[in-house]
């Protein structure tokens, strides 16, 4: 994994709301979920790059992605040191680490400390803030 720090992206609410659909801006912005089961990548399994909707950086490399059985896309380890944040989240009487995008801030999900080797961890992030780079051959 890469040591290069992302870029800062920082828009007015206007400008996310003016580009993003209203479902990703209540996850990214609003720090919403997703329902289980319902979003465009918790089932998805061609190769490539899972970047963020709001600004594109590269956040998920599609060979770390696994079948977690929670509903939503669920990951072993960021594509590269920093381009994920977390930070502690005590909403909805619960106690979580939120995971977000390092680049604009983008709440992308939460992780988790049951996920599979090598890392053990599950970072279960929406697809609402996610796109998809298919690999190219």
């Amino acid at each position: 994994m890469s040591n290069d720090k992302p870029r800062k992206v920082e828009k007015s609410d206007a400008e996310w709301r003016a580009q993003l659909t209203p479902e990703q801006y209540a996850v990214t912005r609003g720090k919403g979920t997703e329902r289980a089961f319902t979003g465009r990548f918790w089932d998805h399994h061609e190769d490539g790059v899972y970047v963020c909707v709001a600004c594109g950086e590269k956040l998920f490399d599609s060979g770390t992605k696994f079948e977690s059985g929670s509903g939503w896309p669920s990951f072993w380890q960021p594509l590269a040191d920093g381009n994920v944040e977390t930070e502690h989240d005590q909403s909805h009487a619960m106690v979580r680490t939120e995971v977000h995008c390092a680049s604009c801030g983008a709440h992308l999900g939460h992780v988790f400390p049951d996920g599979p080797r090598p890392t053990g961890l599950r970072y279960c992030i929406n697809s609402a803030s996610l796109d998809f780079e298919k690999k190219r051959d």
